[in-house]
C-alpha cells in the first residue's frame, strides 16, 4: 500500500537510529555480567513498543531474563498473529576477529555491523516497525501481540513456564518470527522447518594436578589427547554420527522430495570460496543442501585444557573439555539425544580416565505445513515486494521454543526470515543488510493484511 511506503520512507532514518541504540546494548544473556544490560534492553523494547502504539505493555520478570509482553487488540473477532523474537544476543568473542567494537554498531557499504544485528535485534525490530506503521496509518487488519525474550541464545529455559502460566493472555491464531535466512535478496525464500538441538558439555579428568610432560608423558593418559580421540570416533569414514540409536526414527525424504529441496539455488563454488575452504565435508550420500537442512550433524563447538598462553608451558593437563552440539530432524527427541550421547560417551571412554558429561539445553525440531493459510499468507507478502514468488526450504539452524508452540499454544509458527546466511551469526562482524531491514518491514505489513483476508474466507 502506498499509504504504507509514504510512512516508511519518512521515518527511515528514525527506524534505523532506533535500531543503532538498542545494538548497543550489550545484551549478552550467557554472562551474568550482562544481567544489568538485559535488562536495561527489555526496558528499551518496552518502551519503543510503547511508542509504536502497543497497548498492556509489561517487563514480565522470570527466574532468568525478563519477557517482553505488549498487545493491540482491534475486534476480539478478528484473527490474532503472536508476533516471537528476541533482544539477548551471543558473546561477541573472539573480540580481536572484530573490525569495529560489537556493541559499537557501523554501518560500512551498506550492512549494519554489530552483535544482534541480524540475530535478533535487527529482525524483531522490523515488527515493531511494521506494526508503527500500520496504527500511525490507521490501517491494522488485525490483532497483534508481542512476545520478545530474552534468553533465546541459552535455551529458552524460563519461557515455557511463561507459556503455561498465560495461555489465556497469548491466545494467538499464529506466530510470526523473524529470525531466519533467505537464500538471498534476489532468490527470496522461506524457511519450512527447522532443526531440533541437543547441547552438551564433556569433561575428561586425568591425573590430580597438572603434571610434567617430560617427567610423567607416556606414564599417564592425557585428557586431551584422550579427549581428542573420543570425539573424533564419533563420526566413522564416511561422516556418519556412531552413537547408538541416533538415527533410530530419523524422517527419511523420498527421492522426490529430496530432488525437489535440491531444487533450490546453489553455488557450491561460491559456497567454498566464501568460507575460504577448498573441499566440503559431510556424511555421504548427501548434497550439501541435504546435510545442512533434512540431516542430524554433531558438531565441536569449542575444546579446551592445558596451557594455551603464549609461549610454550610443556604440561600434561589435568583436565579437557568440549562443548558439543547436535541438530536433530523430525522424529528425534533432545532428551533422548542426549542421554543417549551421555551414556555412549561414558562407555568409550579408557579406565584411564573420568568423563563427566552435561546436557546443557536443547529443544525438538519444527516443520511448517506449507499448506498453511499463515504460510501461504507469508508467501503471497513475500511475492508482493519482491516481485517473485519464495522457495521454501529447510533451515539448518534451531529455535528451540517453536516447537513448544505447537504443543503448550497450539499454534502454527511461520518463519519469515529475512538475514542471509553470510550474516556471521554467532561470528566475529556479524552484519545485517540494510536493505534487508527496510525490505523487512516493507514486507510485514503484507503478511497481515493477507493473513487477515484468507482467514475470513
Amino acid at each position: 500500500m502506498q499509504v504504507w511506503k509514504d510512512y516508511q520512507a519518512q521515518h527511515k532514518d528514525r527506524f534505523l537510529n532506533e535500531l543503532l541504540d538498542l545494538l548497543r546494548i550489550p545484551s549478552v544473556s550467557a554472562d551474568s555480567r550482562h544481567n544489568d544490560d538485559t535488562k536495561r534492553c527489555a526496558e528499551a523494547v518496552k518502551q519503543r513498543l510503547v511508542e509504536a502504539g502497543a497497548e498492556n505493555v509489561e517487563v514480565c520478570p522470570t527466574a532468568g531474563h525478563p519477557i517482553v509482553y505488549g498487545d493491540k487488540i482491534i475486534d476480539p473477532s478478528l484473527p490474532t498473529v503472536l508476533v516471537y523474537g528476541h533482544y539477548d544476543v551471543q558473546p561477541p568473542d573472539p573480540l580481536d576477529l572484530w573490525t569495529s567494537p560489537p556493541f559499537e554498531p557501523v554501518i560500512k557499504d551498506g550492512k549494519i555491523y554489530a552483535r544482534g544485528s541480524a540475530d535478533d535485534k535487527g529482525q524483531f525490530y522490523m515488527h515493531v516497525k511494521a506494526f508503527e506503521t500500520m496504527i500511525k496509518t490507521n490501517t491494522l487488519p488485525c490483532n497483534i501481540k508481542f512476545m520478545i525474550e530474552g534468553e533465546e541464545e541459552v535455551g529458552s529455559n524460563n519461557l515455557g513456564i511463561f507459556l503455561n502460566d498465560n495461555k489465556e493472555r497469548l491466545k494467538a491464531d499464529v506466530v510470526l518470527i523473524s529470525d531466519t535466512s533467505m537464500i538471498s535478496m534476489d532468490t527470496p525464500s522461506i524457511d519450512t522447518g527447522l532443526r531440533g538441538l541437543a547441547y552438551m558439555e564433556v569433561a575428561v579428568t586425568g591425573p590430580n594436578r597438572d603434571l610434567h610432560s617430560g617427567v610423567y608423558g607416556g606414564a599417564v593418559a592425557n585428557p586431551a589427547t584422550i579427549l581428542a580421540k573420543m570425539i573424533a570416533s564419533l563420526h566413522d569414514e564416511n561422516n556418519h554420527i556412531t552413537i547408538p540409536g541416533f538415527y533410530d526414527g530419523v524422517q527419511e525424504l523420498s527421492a522426490a522430495e529430496r530432488e525437489n529441496l535440491n531444487k533450490a539455488p546453489f553455488d557450491e563454488a561460491e559456497y567454498k570460496t566464501d568460507l575460504g575452504v577448498d573441499e566440503l565435508w559431510g556424511e555421504k550420500g548427501y548434497t550439501t543442501i541435504e546435510r545442512t537442512g533434512i540431516r542430524p550433524t554433531l558438531e565441536v563447538n569449542g575444546i579446551w585444557g592445558g596451557y594455551t598462553g603464549e609461549g610454550a608451558k610443556t604440561v600434561l593437563p589435568a583436565k579437557a573439555f568440549a562443548k558439543i552440539s547436535m541438530r536433530l530432524v523430525p522424529n528425534q527427541d533432545w532428551v533422548k539425544i542426549s542421554d543417549l550421547f551421555k551414556a555412549h560417551f561414558e562407555k568409550i571412554a579408557p579406565k584411564s580416565v573420568k568423563v563427566t558429561v552435561t546436557a546443557h539445553h536443547g529443544g525438538s525440531p519444527y516443520v511448517t505445513p506449507t499448506d498453511h493459510v499463515a504460510f501461504k499468507a507469508a508467501s503471497k507478502a513475500i511475492s508482493a515486494t519482491f516481485g517473485k514468488d519464495p522457495i521454501p526450504v529447510r533451515g539448518g539452524g534451531s529455535i528451540p521454543i517453536v516447537a513448544l508452540f505447537e504443543k503448550v499454544l497450539g499454534l502454527k509458527t511461520v518463519l519469515m526470515g529475512f538475514g542471509l546466511d553470510s550474516d556471521n551469526l554467532h561470528s566475529p562482524n556479524e552484519k545485517y543488510e540494510l536493505v534487508n531491514f527496510y525490505k523487512g518491514i516493507e514486507t510485514i505489513p503484507y503478511f497481515h493484511q493477507y493473513f487477515a483476508e484468507m482467514s475470513r474466507k
